[in-house]
């Protein structure tokens, strides 16, 4: 189960078309979750390899920009084939990298897949529009150009489809992008470039950047070349970066945290709703920024919901995410193990009841395995509640009236996410507009899709990635008055 070697040592950073085994900055260690032992060293890239990447990349936007959008439509599809023949080395190295269990890289494979289907297609529909001109004979062309060379910046918890959601639509807008991914999970992001690489992408095109901070993080944002900014990460994080991207005035965008609500009318189906809740709150070890943290269940409901949900949770089956009967593997370090112990005892200190779980499983001396929690009877300032825990603790409380049900769910600084369960149509209308979140679901935990924008508002961030909107990120408008 556990052969890993060689794992890194096919790629390594991707530079001007050409895989570098070693780079300037050394090696980075990455880790098992599950187990906390070592699985390989990625090669970290200096500042000089930034650089050089930086170069290469202003050369493959030259050559990318001016190839035919139909072309790079097919390139997209191409890329989309290679994946799919990669789909049980992907999945096995998203679990080792991340701890999530097979089918769950295996979905994430599947969702990377779709990104580069949709926006190939997207490619053949980057649309201008003509307005009628003042001027005599005159005709006004609006048109859409690629904003230059983009960077990507991504988590560890969705190594691929985070990665696939910034290089599809960069590509089919006809941008050259550099991509950095976290350190966690450098493997994941290997495979997917190469695949982009095998297809026949210019190089220069698609650069491939593993590092700290200090060495790649600041040079590419000191770069006048580099354009645009895409993130996935924390709000503190995005705050930074946008203050670093004023200096050469980038574009960015930013797909920041979240603090998801979940409001539980009662009319709602219980067991249904159950059923859904419990496996998406508890998907990848809680770590997903749109899955939902706190619960606001109608008093009527409260009792049976919070049951329910306590004895599912119990009854998930914790392990090695390569084991095919695990249901939730490990937290992806200790830092996250800690964090969670500060919000259980914070709970236990304001008075919460820890109705599951609240810490490491009994017997597991490896990883980073944390159990997963319920917690009823906390006040909305408590830590599980006011934010974002991600992590495995669900945060279950009640209401009595409506309006205070929306005015809970959105005191959060948060807008990324929200969900609401009803029968009502009118209620279910009313709670899309009255929900302040960039998205909502109704009766439906099914949010990330390629052709749906994906995104939020608030300090959950700006811009939208998926959809026909995805791809407008990467583009310039352009205007141009024509006089006959």
């Amino acid at each position: 189960m556990m052969e890993t070697c060689g794992m890194y040592d096919s790629f390594g950073l991707l530079i001007g078309g050409e895989w570098r085994r070693k780079g300037g900055a050394g090696v980075i260690e990455v880790n098992d979750p599950a187990t906390g032992e070592a699985i390989g060293t990625a090669p970290a890239a200096s500042a000089t390899d930034v650089e050089e990447a930086i170069h290469a990349a202003e050369k493959g936007f030259k050559t990318w920009r001016a190839t035919p959008a139909w072309t790079r439509a097919d390139l997209l599809h191409a890329i989309a084939n290679i994946m799919a023949g990669k789909t049980e080395e992907a999945a096995r190295r998203i679990t080792l990298e991340t701890g999530k269990p097979l089918a769950q890289a295996r979905r994430e494979w599947a969702l990377s897949i779709d990104q580069f289907r949709w926006y190939a297609e997207e490619a053949r529909r980057i649309y201008g529009r003509i307005v009628e001109s003042r001027a005599p004979g005159g005709r006004v062309e609006i048109s859409h150009e690629p904003v230059g060379i983009a960077a990507a910046f991504t988590a560890w918890n969705f190594p691929a489809v985070l990665i696939a959601r910034k290089v599809a639509p960069a590509l089919a807008a006809g941008c050259a992008i550099i991509v950095r991914p976290s350190r966690e999970a450098p493997g994941t992001a290997m495979l997917l470039i190469d695949c982009v690489q095998q297809a026949g992408v210019p190089a220069g095109a698609v650069s491939l950047l593993i590092g700290s901070a200090s060495t790649t993080y600041e040079p590419i944002m000191a770069s006048s070349a580099v354009r645009k900014i895409s993130l996935t990460g924390s709000t503190a994080i995005g705050q930074q970066m946008i203050r670093d991207a004023a200096g050469t005035l980038k574009r960015v965008s930013m797909e920041l945290g979240g603090n998801a609500p979940v409001v539980v009318f009662e009319d709602a189906p219980l067991e249904q709703v159950l059923d859904l809740c419990v496996p998406v709150k508890f998907a990848n070890a809680g770590q997903v920024c749109v899955t939902a943290d706190r619960f606001y269940v109608h008093e009527s409901l409260v009792k049976p919901f919070t049951q329910g949900f306590a004895a599912r949770a119990k009854a998930l089956r914790l392990g090695h995410g390569l084991e095919e009967s695990t249901q939730m593997g490990p937290l992806i370090n200790q830092r996250r193990v800690d964090a969670m112990e500060k919000i259980v005892a914070d709970a236990t200190a304001r008075g919460g009841r820890i109705e599951t779980g609240g810490g490491r499983p009994k017997g597991q001396n490896k990883g980073f395995f944390f159990e997963p929690t319920v917690i009823t009877g906390l006040p909305d300032d408590a830590l599980a509640i006011a934010e974002e825990n991600f992590g495995p603790i669900a945060a279950i409380t009640s209401f009595g009236d409506t309006e205070e049900a929306y005015a809970r769910a959105n005191s959060s600084e948060y807008g990324l996410a929200a969900y609401v369960f009803t029968r009502d149509p009118a209620r279910m209308r009313a709670a899309a507009a009255r929900l302040e979140a960039g998205m909502v679901g109704v009766n439906s935990f099914a949010l990330a899709a390629a052709e749906a924008p994906f995104g939020g508002i608030k300090a959950s961030g700006m811009g939208r990635e998926g959809g026909t909107e995805g791809i407008l990120d990467y583009m310039n408008v352009k205007l141009t008055q024509v006089v006959v």
